[in-house]
């Protein structure tokens, strides 16, 4: 279904809202009558209510004072075409605001704007347009939940508590972080992802699997251990990781529900998660949409790595055993992301 381009609540808008909230509406059958998202007309209205009570006529001039400082807020970037351009490009490749101006300094520009400003831009009447770019892909920040881990017998299972030190100070390569992703329950679908994530150098990789199946998993990892210098694998009790034994690598197991103690592949499934949503079939995409999507987390910048990306790290730090065609290293990756991508499209 294509994606209706949103619009600024109007004046007539508000007088209805009003209207139906006296009549003792509630805000979806509001939604129903207005053909809006129930969320926006929420929104809507705890943040324009005057001592607990909906006014239009304030309502709208509290939304018009809040656009006319986001316009001067947005100004800076707007006023510069170079710097509009530069932010611009690097949203339609994904990259994050704060990525964005962390690079703009290391690249040394005759222009820079922190990721405040940009934010600020985005979500105000410059940049709208490009919002759906955003990590989110929405106009306002969302609350995130974590998600528990699963609890199962694991033979011989040896605890995080015993992991080496220098695991957790991140002043090592080759300890790796492993977890799958699993397709959404309303397809019925048993195809999962199994994807490992390198704790020093933020690298990423993953493959399908038909499967939770202990040996479906062991063979993924196997698959990409091959091309990788892989010291220990930290992962969780799940399942699929009773065959650990087979992997030829240390393993170590976080305690139940602490999925913090893996914090790096936690937040890694969730920058995957944009591109292949939680309600969808894993089995529907093909495993060169899943390359993509790891080609450009692997060739975006870092914070925490200067602003370097992890496919430059890997590289310059020989932790590939062989350069081969699971290494892309290509800055251009927008020209590879088909036009249905922000959609959750294949």
């Amino acid at each position: 279904m294509e994606q209706k381009q949103y619009s600024q609540i109007k004046k007539a808008e508000r007088l209805e809202i009003a209207i139906l909230l006296k009549k003792q509406y509630s805000l979806r059958e509001i939604a129903k009558v207005l053909k809006r998202d129930h969320g926006t007309l929420s929104r809507e209205i705890k943040r324009n209510l005057v001592r607990g009570i909906y006014d239009p006529l304030k309502a709208n001039h509290k939304a018009y004072v809040r656009r006319k400082y986001a316009k001067y807020q947005g100004e800076k970037i707007a006023s510069n075409n170079l710097l509009r351009t530069y932010v611009e490009e690097r949203l339609k490749m994904f990259w994050s605001p704060e990525v964005i101006s962390g690079r703009m300094k290391l690249e040394q520009h005759p222009f820079y704007v922190n990721k405040n400003t940009i934010y600020e831009w985005l979500y105000g009447s410059y940049g709208q347009a490009l919002c759906p770019y955003l990590y989110s892909q929405r106009y306002v920040p969302r609350k995130r939940h974590k998600k528990r881990t699963k609890k199962s017998l694991i033979p011989n299972r040896i605890g995080i508590e015993q992991r080496p030190g220098i695991v957790s100070l991140n002043k090592e390569y080759g300890h790796y972080e492993g977890d799958t992703m699993v397709s959404g329950k309303k397809t019925a679908s048993k195809t999962a992802l199994s994807v490992i994530y390198e704790r020093k150098a933020k690298y990423v990789n993953a493959r399908k699997i038909s499967n939770l199946k202990p040996s479906a998993n062991r063979h993924a990892i196997l698959e990409m251990k091959q091309w990788l210098r892989m010291l220990t694998m930290t992962l969780d009790n799940g399942v699929e990781n009773r065959e650990h034994e087979g992997f030829g690598v240390s393993t170590f197991f976080c305690d139940s529900y602490s999925a913090w103690q893996k914090g790096g592949i936690e937040n890694v499934n969730k920058l995957i998660r944009r591109f292949i949503p939680k309600s969808s079939d894993i089995g529907q995409y093909s495993n060169e949409y899943i390359k993509m999507v790891i080609d450009i987390l692997n060739n975006t910048p870092r914070k925490s790595l200067n602003y370097k990306m992890p496919q430059e790290v890997m590289i310059e730090n020989n932790q590939f055993k062989q350069l081969n065609q699971y290494v892309n290293l290509n800055l251009d990756v927008k020209n590879k992301i088909p036009s249905g991508a922000l959609g959750g499209g294949i």
